[in-house]
């Protein structure tokens, strides 16, 4: 390592130690030239994942794009940036174990399966980006999908109110919350 002040080639490490977040390690040096002393950070250089995507082409993996969609999709539903940063690190990490080259498709099978741990509505609006919904035949398809994945059995109705339901009020008549009756 040469000497950053004087140029020397001959500098010693006088202390080493693990970075903070520990991807890197940390060594402080001294030249023995000019007795200045400098920190140096080694880290493991990683060989980038390429996406292979469905047109064919190919993109360098970029784990900033793939949390914006993650963060689009979980807008204004409660999941919170901590929980998406972790999910799009889990998903680079096992893109990086499985090699240097991923497909489109399971990297969004990979967020569709962390999201639908993290908050099945969130899951639903990634999916039908990622999946390309048509008509709703298509979003009942994955939300049976969802549900056989997270155990949930078939017969189960949902305890949603119909949107007619809560248009009538359940018999009711006109009467609104807070408001006396007219004569």
């Amino acid at each position: 390592m040469r000497c950053p002040f004087c140029a020397s080639p001959s500098t010693s490490v006088v202390d080493s130690r693990s970075s903070e977040p520990d991807d890197a390690v940390r060594r402080r040096r001294q030249c023995a030239g000019c007795g200045n002393r400098f920190t140096t950070y080694e880290r493991v250089e990683i060989p980038p994942v390429t996406v292979l995507k469905r047109d064919g082409t190919r993109e360098r993996f970029d784990r900033q794009k793939l949390l914006r969609g993650l963060g689009r999709a979980a807008n204004k539903r409660p999941v919170s940036d901590e929980q998406l940063e972790r999910l799009a690190d889990s998903i680079a990490a096992e893109l990086r174990g499985q090699g240097t080259e991923a497909g489109a498709e399971k990297i969004g099978e990979l967020a569709l399966r962390g999201l639908a741990s993290l908050d099945p509505v969130t899951a639903i609006q990634f999916a039908s980006v990622y999946r390309r919904f048509e008509d709703l035949d298509d979003l009942e398809a994955e939300v049976a999908r969802l549900k056989r994945q997270a155990g949930v059995p078939s017969e189960t109705r949902s305890t949603i109110p119909s949107p007619r339901a809560t248009v009538r009020g359940h018999g009711q008549g006109n009467k609104r919350r807070g408001h006396a009756e007219q004569p």
